[in-house]
């Protein structure tokens, strides 16, 4: 019944109605207007009951919590008449908690989000004489060996191997590659990938155990193995509370001896705790973070964590995913090569018209390019597309190809050794090539590339300079991530990881160092989850790396990281130089209370300056220009 009471009073409607009667009884007191009951007591027993809890039940076991200090604050400031005070400090916490409580929300929501996009239904082949029928079944009916059928656009429900058909899956859900990739008979393709184009029939496999819900699992492993940071607060806590109580009492037991009257000697001993009341303790750090906050969010980051900051201004080592993080993560038209004797505005033209006909990936790239051009289109007949190979159509009585380097062999068309020569120098800087031409011979070129964000190689350099190794982890081929890591001067590379290999990486580069983990795609969740510190691109990203991560970029400027460590830097000083501060306040005002210097209400005047410098000293961060 308690542990029911304590949690409704600790939701944010009761802790709405702590916060009007607070503010009732303070318009009360500005019109001067007696009652006989103070409507901010109700406010202290909705905001501190929860606190009282906690503070009983770790007692219980032996524990001090930050809710033992905040009930001894409490009910030190209503024993000397702080009415108000106790009012404060018990509606302030109960604010941070309910924080607290809805950034863990948060960061579930993509995780609950993924579950339920897993497939829940599959196509499955059921063999009657010589034919196949096909019914639709619940996932849990589907065993190892059984025949899938996947239809184009469709989610592909189990892990399997193609038996028959072919087409291009987007498996970027679980690699984070760009591009979707060409399978065929004999291939391996995953739950939770789609297929693009063509109808194909899978051999079911690992079914109790596929791609995506080993990686729902990474997710879910790495919510349980990073654990909050253990704040300076929390630190302190187990020695603040003892050693104010033992203050007090020694106070009390010298006063009683010293042949003090009982009102002094009580008096004195509420004095030390009072003083010893932690606010600007507790202010320390909350000030300095949402001050941070707020100068993050005017540049468009989103700190979604408290302690994302304190973590990143230890940091030494930033691991990047590629797609969408280092490079836009979209495909643009590089170079259009004409080998032919037609112009190349009728070349343009010729390609246009039959790539509009497509409905591949690239196509569309090219399409959108030449589109911009105002390239003109001509007629398409007899219009045919060969999965994973290529297109082909006749264009005013003429039969053109477009489509890969395989497809051209396959149909007899002659690659002269000077196109053979712009081949190998393209795929040597990981372009995406695409051939056009006649019967005859490869007419054109046409090169596509993922892009690399301008300030890309400038924030590498200046993050070594803070003694940072930049290093990259991606689901991409090894030719292309070496070619994008050498262009920014990253020099530890890791290529063609699954999202488990990711984790398994993060998590050996922990045991060692302070770990930042940037990326954007829905197969970086898990290695975010797990990093010390994990950075999402919030225009590109997915949902759930958005949710998994603690801070958000909500625009595409990745070199904003390094804005980042100097905030960072500079929260974590102001933090130390707060704490520093309010115990160096509390030390002297002890000191003073013991010697009865100070009694109960000029007590609770200096511990509320001392809240207000650390308030004030947090502030100046909100302003701070940083280079």
């Amino acid at each position: 019944m308690i542990n029911k009471i304590s949690k409704l009073f600790s939701g944010l409607n009761f802790t709405l109605i702590s916060i009007a009667f607070f503010v009732l009884n303070v318009v009360l007191n500005l019109l001067k207007i007696e009652t006989v009951f103070k409507p901010v007591w109700i406010s202290i027993f909705i905001s501190a009951f929860p606190f009282f809890v906690g503070a009983v039940k770790n007692l219980i076991k032996f524990k001090i919590k930050n809710s033992l200090l905040i009930s001894i604050a409490v009910i030190a400031s209503v024993f000397v008449g702080e009415y108000f005070a106790a009012g404060e400090i018990a509606i302030l916490m109960a604010i941070g908690e309910l924080l607290e409580d809805y950034t863990v929300d948060r960061a579930k929501k993509g995780l609950n989000d993924l579950i339920s996009s897993a497939p829940k239904k599959a196509k499955k082949l059921i063999k009657t004489n010589d034919s196949y029928t096909v019914k639709e079944v619940p996932i849990e009916e589907i065993e190892n060996g059984d025949l899938i059928r996947v239809m184009p656009g469709e989610i592909i429900s189990v892990d399997g191997i193609i038996k028959e058909g072919f087409s291009s899956i987007d498996q970027s859900i679980l690699t984070g590659e760009s591009l979707p990739v060409d399978k065929t008979v004999g291939d391996e393709v995953f739950c939770g990938s789609m297929n693009c184009f063509g109808s194909i029939d899978i051999i079911a496999k690992d079914v109790e155990n596929s791609s995506l819900q080993k990686f729902i699992d990474l997710v879910e492993r790495a919510e349980k193995e990073q654990t909050p940071m253990q704040t300076v607060i929390d630190r302190l806590a187990v020695k603040l509370v003892p050693t104010a109580l033992l203050i007090a009492i020694a106070t009390f037991v010298i006063m009683v001896l010293s042949k003090f009257d009982l009102y002094t000697s009580i008096n004195r001993a509420v004095t030390v705790l009072v003083v010893f009341c932690p606010c600007a303790l507790f202010l320390s750090t909350p000030t300095a973070v949402m001050a941070s906050i707020g100068q993050a969010s005017k540049h468009g980051v989103i700190i979604k964590t408290f302690n994302a900051l304190e973590k990143l201004a230890k940091v030494n080592k930033i691991a990047f995913d590629k797609t969408g993080t280092l490079t836009y993560g979209k495909l643009n038209v590089n170079d259009i090569e004409n080998f032919s004797d037609l112009s190349d505005e009728k070349i343009m033209s010729l390609i246009s018209s039959l790539e509009s006909k497509s409905e591949h990936p690239i196509a569309k790239s090219v399409t959108e390019y030449l589109d911009e051009k105002n390239i003109k289109k001509e007629v398409v007949e007899n219009f045919k597309m060969k999965i994973a190979r290529g297109v082909e159509g006749e264009i005013l009585g003429n039969k053109y190809f477009c489509g890969n380097e395989k497809y051209f062999r396959e149909n007899n068309i002659n690659i002269k050794d000077n196109v053979k020569e712009k081949i190998e120098k393209y795929s040597s800087e990981s372009k995406n090539i695409i051939l056009f031409g006649d019967e005859k011979e490869v007419l054109s070129i046409v090169t596509l590339s993922d892009t690399l964000r301008e300030n890309a190689k400038e924030m590498v350099e200046k993050l070594k300079s803070f003694e940072i190794e930049p290093l990259l982890l991606t689901g991409d081929n090894l030719s292309t991530a070496k070619y994008f890591s050498e262009k920014v001067g990253i020099t530890n590379v890791k290529a063609e990881l699954s999202p488990e290999e990711k984790f398994e990486n993060i998590k050996s580069l922990k045991e060692n160092n302070v770990v930042c983990m940037i990326g954007d795609g829905i197969n970086d969740a898990p290695a975010l989850k797990l990093s010390d510190v994990s950075v999402a691109m919030g225009k590109t990203g997915s949902d759930i790396s958005i949710e998994s991560a603690n801070i958000v970029l909500m625009g595409h400027d990745v070199s904003k990281i390094v804005y980042l460590k100097k905030l960072a830097n500079a929260t974590v000083k102001t933090i130390k130089f707060n704490i520093v501060a309010s115990l160096l306040i509390n030390f002297v005002a002890v000191i003073l209370s013991v010697l009865g210097v100070l009694n109960p209400l000029v007590g609770a005047i200096v511990h509320n300056l001392g809240s207000i410098l650390v308030i004030l000293n947090a502030s100046l961060l909100y302003d701070r220009k940083f280079n």
